[in-house]
């Protein structure tokens, strides 16, 4: 078999993978997944690792906005502690840089209420291979050696998962991921309003306050506040029996 055999093969794979539809499991299996990923958001030695890839999410949706506003993105830095920063070039001011700080914490839980639609609609391999291709890009513009294996581990395990993993695996790795994305969206918020003053200072919501004059703590409120209605409506979209 030549060389253009193979990815000819590959492709075909790729393609009908993130075009076909699996089989939506029953509620007990989309239970059981939420509660697992409950216990990795509560539990302290499993918090950081999630809160990582939260972060991931984060700083990818400060580096979309920015492009989508017209400014023009640096790079992107991830950090041990769990932390990350997104650098970008324009205007320091007005609507377009207010909607690149917002965006960061409200990332989350939109992507989660979008891996929760694709899930309802039987597309859990697209979204599986739609994370591994969000790695791809964030991994052009990552910025420090942190973050880019971070990154690498990420997106090869979840491409490991897509292409070898049975059709169980496959599904438990999509529901957790979309449980984590929707469970874990508020908890930064939450310690951030539990944080004293001097702990906010240079977050996104205290960013925001200096550009609005609106407080601090009422930007965090804000924000959590659209956190909880993406997981109200991400949890009656994968498991309308618990609402």
């Amino acid at each position: 078999m030549s060389a253009g055999d193979t990815w000819a093969d590959t492709w075909a794979r790729l393609w009908g993978d993130v075009t076909s539809r699996q089989p939506v499991p029953e509620a007990r299996f989309v239970l059981l997944t939420g509660a697992v990923a409950a216990l990795l958001v509560l539990a302290p030695g499993t918090w950081p690792r999630v809160r990582l890839a939260v972060t991931v999410v984060h700083e990818a949706g400060h580096a979309l906005v920015a492009v989508l506003v017209g400014r023009r993105l640096q790079g992107i830095r991830l950090h041990s502690d769990t932390s990350g920063v997104t650098l970008s070039r324009g205007r320091p001011r007005g609507p377009g840089m207010v909607a690149m700080l917002a965006a960061g914490y409200l990332a989350p839980a939109l992507l989660g209420l979008g891996a929760a639609l694709a899930l309802a609609a039987g597309r859990s391999l697209a979204l599986l291979w739609g994370l591994v291709v969000l790695s791809a890009l964030m991994l052009l513009w990552v910025r420090n050696l942190y973050g880019a294996l971070a990154l690498v581990v990420l997106g090869a395990g979840v491409g490991l998962v897509s292409w070898a993993g049975g059709p169980t695996v496959q599904a438990v790795a999509a529901y957790l991921i979309a449980w984590l994305l929707l469970l874990a969206s508020p908890r930064p918020l939450l310690e951030l309003l539990g944080a004293g003053a001097a702990r906010r200072r240079g977050s996104d919501p205290d960013q925001l306050a200096r550009l609005t004059r609106l407080p601090v703590v009422v930007w965090v409120l804000v924000l959590l506040a659209a956190n909880l209605a993406g997981l109200v409506v991400g949890v009656s979209t994968l498991a309308p029996e618990l609402l």
